[in-house]
């Protein structure tokens, strides 16, 4: 029993020690572009907002489909975070039309974050 003691006392102080180093920081590696093309997207550049609402739907339903999917949350392939990470973006951007504001950022990650999982599709 005091072994027990002592081994957990000995992990705590490992523990405690090694929470004031520094930690792993990825903000300082390299950045990777996730979207293969850098720029505005084809859902900032549509002008009419009726069809520009009807697309973030479509790729918002296509995402909620996918990240739903046995078969892609029990793949090995990123698909279902791809899916995840559009979901999000294109119901964000979603919100913002309902309020006729068209907010580039959400709209570029919602195509972005598409195309990826598209492309882990195939």
């Amino acid at each position: 029993m005091k072994r027990c003691g002592r081994l957990l006392a000995t992990a705590a102080a490992l523990l405690l020690a090694g929470s004031t180093g520094f930690a792993a920081d990825i903000i300082e590696g390299p950045v990777g572009d996730y979207c293969r093309t850098v720029g505005t997207s084809n859902l900032v550049l549509t002008d009419n907002i009726v069809d520009l609402k009807q697309q973030v739907v479509k790729l918002m339903d296509e995402s909620v489909a996918v990240a739903n999917s046995s078969e892609w949350i029990n793949s090995s392939r990123p698909a279902f975070v791809w899916a995840s990470e559009a979901k999000v973006a294109c119901g964000m951007a979603y919100g913002y039309l309902k309020t006729n504001y068209k907010d580039e950022d959400t709209l570029n990650k919602c195509e972005c974050f598409d195309d990826r999982m598209v492309e882990y599709m195939h």
